[in-house]
Parts: structure tokens; C-alpha cells; sequence
């Protein structure tokens, strides 16, 4: 079950990403960082049901940008599954398992990492100052 309580469509192979969803995908790219971006299709294998331990092959949009890998894959018709990383071990997600509408899933993920950026550039840099970075202090006349 997902996390709306439908069943996952285990009757045949997960459609391909159409070219109105990776244009789509591509717009919003756009948009976002006021340039192309290139975008890869992929594969992925992930567990979509909870309870078997089965791997399903799915279909992935892959990008790179400002330091971040981004993933969607598409689990079934109309469903997918987001994150972005910065390594193995440095992953993370939008706090939501599944989304139906693929917009609102880039959408959300864009939002999602740039406040996850803005977040350790301020930490960064609250942490130089409280170092003794390149803090100098307020100006004396």
C-alpha cells in the first residue's frame, strides 16, 4: 500500500517518462536556475511494496546542480518518488513518500533543497564568525 492506501499496479513494467513530462521537467529546470539544465534518464531500482522485498526497475529523471544530484523516478503511471544527495551517505527528501502530479513533485523538491542550502550557508557562516573567521568587528570612529 502507499501513502494514500492504493495498492502499487504490479501488472506489467512502469511506463517510461513521456516527452511531455520531461519537457515539463526541463521547464521548471529552468526556471528555477535561469539557464538549461541537462537532464538524464535513468534506472532505478527501488521497493515499492513495503512488504515484499522485491526491487522493481523504474524509470529516473537524473540532473546535477549547485553541488546537488536530483533523482525522480516514476513508480508507476502518474507516481513518483523524489530526493536530492550530495553523496552516499547525504541524502534527503521533501517528507513525502509519493506525489501524483510530477509539477508539484519538482516543484516541492527544488523548494526543498534550496532551503536546505540556504539553511548550511548560514550555519557556515555563523560558524566562522563564532571561530573567529573573517569577522572583524564593528567599525570604530
Amino acid at each position: 500500500m502507499d501513502y494514500l492506501g492504493r495498492k502499487p499496479d504490479m501488472s506489467g513494467p512502469i511506463p517510461d517518462f513521456t516527452d511531455a513530462e520531461q519537457e515539463l521537467v526541463a521547464r521548471l529546470l529552468s526556471r528555477r536556475y535561469a539557464k538549461p539544465v541537462p537532464v538524464q534518464l535513468a534506472d532505478s531500482e527501488l521497493q515499492l511494496d513495503a512488504a515484499s522485498g522485491k526491487l522493481t526497475p523504474c524509470p529516473t529523471l537524473y540532473w546535477c546542480e549547485r553541488e546537488a544530484q536530483f533523482v525522480v523516478c516514476k513508480v508507476a503511471a502518474g507516481r513518483y518518488r523524489c530526493q536530492f544527495f550530495y553523496s552516499e551517505a547525504d541524502h534527503y527528501g521533501t517528507g513525502r513518500a509519493e506525489y501524483d502530479d510530477l509539477e508539484n513533485c519538482v516543484t516541492t523538491l527544488l523548494q526543498v533543497q534550496s532551503d536546505h542550502e540556504r539553511k548550511s550557508l548560514l550555519a557556515a557562516s555563523s560558524a566562522s564568525v563564532a571561530d573567529g573567521g573573517d569577522y572583524c568587528g564593528p567599525v570604530v570612529v
